[in-house]
Parts: C-alpha cells; structure tokens; sequence
C-alpha cells in the first residue's frame, strides 16, 4: 500500500479555501488536483478545471473526502480497539464493516480493510 503524500495539496486548499489566495490553475496546480481527485476516488475530474468556480469545488471535495474519511477511519479505530479490549470481536469488526460501507476513498478502505482481515483469526 502506497501512502498518500496529501501535504501539498492540503497547502493548496489552505492557501485558497482558507486564506482567500487566488487560484492558479498552473500545470503543476493542474496535476496535483487530478492526482488528489484520483486518490479521493473522483472520476473524470479533467473538466472541472476549466473553470475557477468547478476548480474550487474540486478542491473543496478533495478536502471534504481526506477530511471526514480521516475522521470517520481514525474514530472506528478507536472504537475497535476498545472492543478488542473488552474481548468484543464481532463488534470490533462491524467496525471496518460500517467503515468500508461508507468509505469511497481507496487509501481508507485499504486501511479498514486490514484491520478487518487482521481480525479473522481472533475469537
């Protein structure tokens, strides 16, 4: 599994969503987003960058998607653990069950589907 390097374009919508800095669709700006939209799992994301208006909602659904499937992973983990703990595997799995129900970006899913599969051979 390849780790995402979401830094750059995390600085990118912090300059542009956060600090009102103007958005320069550069080639460099350009690539970045495709390959951000590709990770998030956003198909076809070429001709939202033919606008101001689509190229800042391609950067407000990248950011939303590595947001809350940050947020919803890290969460279920902790939930997991503690039924580890407590000796609740079924409820530790449906877990990664509830998150790969939801979950679109591919590096999340990985993450949660790891854990469940890791689970198989407990009690």
């Amino acid at each position: 599994m390849n780790t995402p390097n979401w830094n750059p374009f995390r600085d990118l919508a912090q300059r542009v969503l956060r600090e009102d800095a103007p958005l320069t669709l550069t080639d460099d700006v350009r690539a970045l987003m495709l390959h951000t939209a590709y990770e998030v799992a956003i198909p076809d994301a070429g001709p939202a960058l033919s606008a101001r208006e689509g190229a800042l909602s391609l950067i407000r659904e990248c950011s939303r998607r590595i947001v809350e499937g940050s947020n919803r992973l890290t969460d279920a983990l902790h939930r997991m653990w503690k039924f580890q703990r407590q000796g609740d595997w079924d409820s530790a799995r449906q877990e990664m069950r509830d998150v790969l129900a939801v979950e679109v970006v591919p590096y999340y899913r990985e993450l949660a589907l790891e854990q469940l599969d890791g689970m198989t051979d407990e009690p």
